[in-house]
């Protein structure tokens, strides 16, 4: 009984005793034991434990092989310190940062246009091509074989030195592969005796997606019909993409050596069919490449057909007075296009502002125009101007009442003409408004909006039965501001030097001490790349003492003591002997010593020169392009400004130490060239009236005679420092004029002025 109980017992615990005694044996097999006897000093067998009595605590050991090392590392724990080394830096790499982000970033310009022209019509159809492309295109460039004698103004023309069409059309592709491969996606060329319409060539562009192997134009079959495929015919112009040529540029040696061609179109169409296996496309992903052919001496206002009317190019074109009335006939229908677009986004908004909470009031008026402006204070309140058909009572000279003449008088009638043609359209043909007299007119500019208008009109209103009666009718006109056009400029930089003209008069000489000190630290200092030259203007007396009682003789030493000061800075200066003090006059002389491309700051004593205002001439006056007329900051009376305070050290750019002086055009910004361009076309005024020379300024010389740009601006980096001006009455009376008023506006502000007579009438009161 008992031996079945205890077989029971084993037969339920047996495998864990089992169990227990193989991982025994196995734990066991895996331990190796060390024989090591525990060195006294502690150097051999410190991998074993002591345990006080002297017997080994632990046998098993890391399943590692044991180093010299590990006895450091398992028995000296204080953290050791490694010495610094200074590390030698290694030279530098430069870093290339590109001068714009576009390039940084890899952008591209979307299109690029070529105009394949020649020396005998780039004067001709090239103009008339520039005319009428140029400003609705970012780059349009000419190429030519042989340069003309004189390149038309505001172009770029790129000459390849010779007549052979075939060797042209390989040297533009080269040319493109070279300079602007990198910048475009898409490559547009065209003759110049084709009219291209140039926004419809930018939107067929937009929807092209610029990875595409794309070549587009008026497919044609090669002569002969030997050669499979389809080239782009030249006349109607053709659209290459970016990757297309690159794809051919490595075959283009090729395709100038192996392929024979009369025409430069058939040339480019087989090299590019033979290399790449792409041909001519006329439609492509629902878009069309819309041409008309053009018959001879027709009338562009006499086609009707929808193919003219949607064609991106014409051709061919005779003479540029056809290029000009192909150009006002499309220009006709763009435009219509865009009022009936306007037409109908009025009436949208007109429909939803029905629905709106504050019903048709919630649209603005007019539809489309941004809302009035809402001024935070009583000094933003904007001025409404009183006027009539003959007067204003809102003048620049402060006269409570003027004539109503020039631009002003011009717009008024403009107006007036408005609203009596918009009423018409309004009551026609059950009544007709006629204009008897203009009652009252109000005018404010909004910088929002535009141009505001009230009218009061008084009119004769005409029924269709005849009968007539006056009425007066209160009518609302808005201007709106026009759309901001980006317009593309010539590339500039800020290395040229300039050349800073300074004129003295024997009034001026007590400024050039600060002027000098000022400018030194400002440009010889700072290595400005800049060359200052004095003007010292004689009348007749003084230039005949000159050797006796030199009015400039202080002057002279002090440039003598800035150039030793500065052995780098020379200072030369020019004397000139003369009536009647003349910019234009001065000009002539030194005009002459200087080269043509030669950068010309003319400026004042008065002025402080530094060299964010310098960099700023650089940029804005553009060689053969553009002229700069800064509008500088003029500081007033010290005295006014400050009354019965210290005099500050510098004024700050606030409205009480001075202002924007609009009525002076001393200082100017222009290219020697560009000086004796526009010089030369007053010769034959100036035989007419010599007294033409002193009546107009450089300004006004730039405005009337000259086809540049003239760009007048603010320029808070430029200031004068307060001065009385002597006016000199022999010069044109407008000059005289703008001078006198230049000397009281520069004493001080309205409410500085009222304060100090204010002050003055409590002084005599008491």
């Amino acid at each position: 009984m008992r031996f079945s109980l205890l077989i029971s017992v084993l037969r339920s615990v047996g495998p864990v005793i089992i169990g227990i005694s193989l991982g025994f044996t196995l734990s066991l097999l895996s331990v190796s034991w060390s024989e090591d006897a525990c060195s006294p000093d502690g150097k051999e067998g410190q991998d074993v434990s002591l345990g006080q009595d002297g017997l080994l605590k632990g046998a098993r050991k890391p399943n590692s092989i044991s180093a010299v090392n590990d006895v450091e590392s398992e028995e000296d724990f204080e953290p050791r310190i490694v010495p610094y080394k200074q590390v030698q830096p290694s030279a530098p790499k430069k870093v290339f940062r590109a001068k714009y982000i576009s390039t940084e970033l890899g952008m591209r310009e979307r299109l690029f246009v070529g105009v394949l022209t020649s020396k005998n019509t780039i004067n001709t159809l090239g103009v008339a091509v520039n005319r009428t492309i140029s400003h609705h295109l970012d780059t349009v460039i000419f190429f030519t074989g042989s340069r003309s004698r004189k390149v038309p103004h505001g172009m770029f023309v790129v000459s390849h030195g010779d007549e052979r069409l075939i060797w042209n059309m390989f040297q533009t592709i080269k040319y493109i592969l070279e300079h602007y491969i990198n910048e475009y996606d898409w490559f547009y060329f065209v003759q110049d005796d084709t009219y291209t319409e140039a926004d419809r060539i930018k939107v067929l562009v937009e929807h092209l997606s610029m990875d595409r192997e794309l070549y587009m134009g008026k497919p044609e079959e090669f002569i002969g019909g030997e050669m499979e495929g389809r080239y782009c015919y030249g006349g109607f112009g053709y659209l290459l993409s970016r990757s297309l040529l690159l794809r051919l540029q490595s075959f283009l040696e090729n395709c100038r050596n192996d392929i024979l061609s009369a025409r430069p179109d058939e040339w480019l169409g087989r090299c590019i069919i033979d290399y790449t296996s792409i041909n001519c496309v006329g439609d492509y992903e629902g878009l069309h490449y819309h041409h008309y052919e053009l018959a001879k001496n027709s009338d562009p206002s006499k086609e009707y057909s929808e193919q003219f009317k949607n064609a991106l190019t014409v051709h061919p074109v005779s003479d540029p007075e056809q290029m000009y009335r192909l150009h006002r006939y499309f220009t006709e229908i763009e435009l219509q296009k865009t009022y009936d677009e306007i037409a109908k986004l009025q009436a949208e908004i007109k429909n939803v502002s029905v629905v709106a909470f504050e019903g048709n009031r919630s649209a603005q008026w007019p539809v489309g125009i941004n809302p009035p402006f809402e001024p935070k204070s009583r000094f933003e309140v904007l001025k409404w101007e009183y006027f009539t058909e003959e007067e204003i009572y809102s003048c620049i000279d402060g006269s409570p009442k003027c004539e109503l003449r020039g631009i002003d008088r011009v717009d008024v009638v403009d107006v007036i003409d408005t609203a009596i043609g918009e009423l018409n359209k309004k009551y026609m043909p059950t009544l007709h408004l006629k204009k008897q007299q203009l009652i009252n007119g109000y005018r404010r500019f909004d910088p929002i909006r535009g141009m505001e208008y009230i009218l009061d009109l008084q009119l004769e209103v005409v029924n269709q039965k005849g009968h007539s009666r006056s009425i007066t009718k209160r009518v609302h006109l808005v201007r709106p501001l026009s759309q901001i056009e980006i317009i593309p400029m010539p590339y500039v930089t800020e290395a040229t030097r300039v050349h800073i003209i300074i004129p003295l008069t024997l009034q001026d000489r007590t400024y050039v001490d600060h002027f000098l000190e000022v400018f030194a630290s400002n440009a010889f200092e700072t290595s400005e790349n800049a060359v200052l030259t004095f003007l010292f203007i004689y009348d007749p007396v003084e230039a005949q003492q000159v050797s006796q009682n030199d009015i400039f003789a202080s002057v002279k030493s002090q440039i003598n003591v800035y150039e030793r000061k500065y052995p780098t800075v020379k200072i030369p200066w020019i004397s000139v002997k003369t009536e009647t003090p003349s910019q234009i006059k001065f000009m002539d002389i030194i005009s002459k010593k200087h080269p043509v491309d030669t950068l010309f700051f003319l400026a004042e004593v008065h002025t402080n020169i530094n060299s964010e205002f310098l960099n700023r001439c650089r940029m804005n006056a553009i060689n053969n392009w553009q002229v700069f007329f800064p509008i500088h900051f003029q500081e007033y009376n010290p005295d006014v400004a400050y009354h019965n305070q210290p005099h500050p050290a510098t004024a700050d750019l606030v409205k009480d130490a001075g202002h924007f002086d609009r009525r002076s055009f001393e200082e100017a910004c222009f290219y020697n060239s560009d000086y004796m361009t526009t010089r030369s076309r007053m010769v034959a005024d100036v035989q007419e009236n010599e007294e033409i020379l002193e009546s107009l300024d450089i300004y006004e010389m730039f405005v009337k005679y000259s086809g540049l740009h003239v760009f007048r601006a603010i320029e808070p980096a430029l200031r004068q420092l307060y001065h009385y001006e002597a006016c000199n009455p022999r010069l044109s009376e407008d000059i005289y004029h703008r001078c006198v008023q230049g000397n009281l506006e520069s004493l001080g502000s309205r409410s500085q002025l009222a304060m100090l007579l204010f002050e003055q009438e409590q002084g005599n009161s008491t």
